[in-house]
């Protein structure tokens, strides 16, 4: 099968789409499939080989976060590469970010499938400015995923149709194998872990004011906050406490070690989550986990059986979640043996299956419909010729 995989965000910066297309190529190739990959770059000669830039890519504040997409004109190229190699598939990711993708509904004449990673509680704007605008290209997607029920819901709203939900992938082994904990951290005290960038919807504020709680409530504890970006502000607000401590830009080879060091893992994100690469890290890592309960994490993990849903931005609720956790280890055990179970079913080898599937399933449907075409015009020239 030749597959193409379309991203419209900055293939330089690391992200869950990007992230997304890497672990479906890597597996698709694997089992002898031919892949390319198109995605704007902001540095050209710093991506493989084995991607295609198309544009340069600008930022631009989306959900609150910040995308970089192209708005590059790249209509002709995108044209002859699609003459040149005739896919059978051409998934796009996002396929109504501008501007790209467009170029791809364009001129496919592929099996085309999109598929809708964003979540956002209160609505897209951008879906609802422009639902007139692409409409068209929507019209030209055969195939639409979703990758949760949240993801789903949102495009939904604006663009009615049946989506099949195909979740994000994690890298299962990596997360769920064997890890040496960090020396450092392991002096006796009980570890609260976030992993996350230091963005206002992941709520890291929420969990700060939370721990100052507990650590009055229970001795002995440290927050251990990881992720990528710069968190100096934090760090200077949490400076009298040395308790908390800031690991920014932890190689993701060592994530495993961090999870493997903490003794209660805790999102505290406050919404527009799709479905949290963070969480099912953790569940496949064996964390006992405290939640937002977010539709993104509460389609993923049910309350008080791989762990506790707490109510978003509410510091009270998580230190008290917590709290409950480090106060008790047989129930910290059953809630991280059970979410490692429910991350197994998210593993790539998993996810990239069903995608592969899905893809099989509408070029068989699509060759049905030929085939029936084919058959009520031999008919119809049949009848002609009898009259």
């Amino acid at each position: 099968m030749k597959i193409a995989l379309v991203s419209p965000y900055d293939w330089c910066v690391e992200g869950g789409v990007n992230s997304h297309i890497r672990q479906l190529a890597a597996h698709f190739r694997e089992w002898g499939h031919e892949v390319h990959i198109f995605a704007p770059a902001s540095n050209r000669h710093a991506v493989s080989h084995d991607v295609t830039v198309l544009g340069k890519p600008r930022p631009v504040r989306a959900s609150g976060s910040v995308a970089r997409i192209t708005f590059s004109w790249k209509s002709p190229e995108v044209k002859r590469v699609l003459e040149r190699h005739h896919f059978d598939v051409v998934h796009l990711h996002e396929p109504l970010m501008p501007l790209l993708p467009y170029h791809f509904l364009r001129y496919s004449k592929a099996v085309n499938v999109g598929t809708f990673h964003a979540a956002k509680d209160r609505g897209n704007r951008f879906y609802g400015y422009t639902t007139t605008l692409t409409r068209r290209w929507f019209r030209k997607i055969e195939g639409k995923i979703a990758v949760s029920p949240a993801a789903g819901k949102l495009v939904s709203r604006y663009f009615a149709g049946y989506y099949n939900i195909i979740p994000n992938g994690i890298d299962f082994e990596h997360f769920a194998g064997d890890a040496e904990p960090l020396p450092e951290f392991m002096d006796g005290a009980s570890n609260i872990l976030f992993v996350g960038r230091p963005e206002k919807r992941k709520g890291l504020r929420f969990l700060l004011r939370a721990y100052l709680r507990v650590r009055e409530q229970v001795p002995n504890t440290r927050l251990i906050v990881v992720g990528a970006g710069d968190f100096s502000r934090y760090e200077r607000i949490m400076a009298p406490f040395p308790d908390v401590v800031f690991r920014p830009n932890v190689p993701y080879a060592d994530l495993p070690r961090y999870h493997r060091s903490s003794t209660v893992f805790c999102a505290p994100n406050t919404g527009n989550e799709s479905q949290g690469y963070v969480l099912l890290e953790a569940l496949a890592s064996g964390d006992a986990v405290v939640a937002s309960n977010i539709e993104g994490f509460a389609g993923v993990m049910t309350h008080e059986k791989e762990g506790l849903l707490v109510r978003p931005k509410d510091s009270d609720a998580i230190a008290a979640a917590i709290i409950r956790l480090l106060r008790n280890p047989k129930e910290r055990v059953e809630f991280g043996a059970k979410g490692r179970a429910l991350a197994e079913h998210y593993s790539w080898d998993n996810v990239a299956h069903r995608v592969l599937s899905y893809y099989e399933r509408l070029l068989y449907q699509r060759k049905q419909v030929a085939e029936t075409q084919s058959r009520r015009r031999h008919a119809a020239l049949a009848g002609s010729g009898r009259d």
